[in-house]
């Protein structure tokens, strides 16, 4: 039986996957991360890291299994929050919670286990690996979770090989309600605990209190742009590409550029680094018939530009370019090279349906381009592709 070391969260998830292991046989040490000491801008009754850290320990005394906290908050306020500033202050969405198991969970915890003599680490997330041989080397596939509605493979698109070699996923292959039910048999506090919201280790913040730590408010306009005025700018992408500007890949995969004049001011916003495409929430303008989303920022002049309607065609478009060095394949055996195509299935966000897309590999980078039109491509976010449920990779959206 192998020595394992548990991130323990406080959660019912890490929780079963403890008793899990431990009813293998395996030598299970609890390890719980506190990654955030500034609870001024979380809400404070929602996942408090402190409320966390104490479930997790009686978790773990309930199991009879050690216990011991970590302090990552020095790596983690480097590797994640300056970078979430970083991303935000340039029109970018960035997710931390994939950053997250890049950064932190896979590597630094992880360093941290192996030091302790670990075989592996475990986590409660909602995916399975399952390891084949072919020509003499291990290959490790990391697989979505049996539960489709909970499947987190997509946060995990990020890891490596060698970091799947040392990973276990005990409740992958259960769904959440099977999950809840062992944890109440086994008596374990965090058996009805709500699962926590919000940023990764942090726990739920109020975001526009979070980023103007550093990005001040700043006032903006608001200009709506209708759906003939969006279309037609696809139009003049489309001529550009005609004309020998461009070429099918990219004219699929450009965001359209507005002006002020495209539109007609309709309010004003406190800064667009807060915000994001897609977005419904804090726009505070009322008196349309359909409902305002965003549809594009400029943090250059500040502006942001919103259309009425969730089928507004400023929203769509097929494909995403990803460059090289943000390119990420955990198959490294299926990466294909220069001029050559991939048949996969993708998403672009957390719980999306996956969709069939073709992935286009050039000198500059990867080229997705799906079937259909997608919403809401926003850059600084992750794509991830799939064959038959088999996360081959992934990449930030340029």
């Amino acid at each position: 039986m192998a020595k394992v070391v548990v991130g323990l969260s406080g959660g019912v998830d890490s929780s079963v996957a403890a008793h899990l292991l431990k009813e293998q046989g395996h030598e299970v040490i609890g390890l719980f991360m506190k990654n955030w000491h500034d609870d001024t801008v979380t809400i404070s009754d929602e996942c408090p890291w402190l409320e966390d850290s104490n479930d997790a320990m009686l978790v773990a005394d309930k199991l009879g299994i050690p216990f011991q906290t970590v302090d990552l908050s020095e790596q983690y306020k480097e590797r994640i929050v300056d970078y979430m500033f970083d991303e935000y202050a340039s029109g970018r969405t960035p997710n931390p919670d994939v950053l997250c198991n890049r950064e932190i969970k896979f590597d630094v915890f992880m360093d941290i286990a192996l030091e302790l003599g670990a075989d592996y680490v475990a986590t409660g997330h909602y995916c399975q690996k399952t390891t084949t041989v072919e020509n003499g080397k291990e290959i490790h596939h990391l697989i979505g979770g049996a539960d489709a509605n909970k499947d987190q493979s997509y946060f995990l698109c990020q890891v490596s090989q060698k970091q799947l070699a040392k990973t276990l996923f005990p409740i992958g292959h259960l769904q959440k309600p099977e999950v809840r039910e062992i944890a109440a048999e086994q008596d374990l506090i965090t058996a009805g605990k709500k699962d926590s919201q919000g940023l990764c280790f942090i726990g739920k913040v109020r975001l526009p209190d979070f980023l103007q730590q550093k990005l001040q408010a700043k006032a903006g306009d608001i200009v709506e742009i209708d759906a003939q005025t969006s279309r037609d700018k696809m139009l003049e992408v489309n001529a550009a590409a005609d004309s020998g500007e461009g070429n099918e890949l990219v004219t699929l995969s450009r965001k359209r550029k507005y002006q002020p004049t495209d539109g007609k001011k309709v309010g004003v916003h406190q800064g667009a680094h807060y915000f994001t495409r897609g977005q419904r929430k804090g726009l505070a303008v009322g008196g349309t018939p359909e409902p305002l989303f965003v549809i594009e920022t400029d943090v250059n002049t500040n502006t942001i530009y919103v259309g009425q309607g969730k089928q507004h065609p400023g929203l769509y478009r097929r494909g995403l370019f990803v460059t090289a060095a943000e390119t990420h394949w955990i198959r490294e055996d299926l990466e294909i090279a220069v001029g050559e195509t991939l048949d996969v299935m993708a998403r672009i966000r957390y719980r999306q349906t996956l969709e069939p897309a073709t992935l286009h590999r050039t000198e500059d980078g990867l080229y997705v381009i799906f079937n259909d039109e997608q919403s809401a491509i926003s850059p600084g976010q992750f794509v991830a592709w799939y064959q038959d449920n088999d996360c081959l990779g992934s990449g930030v959206i340029a």
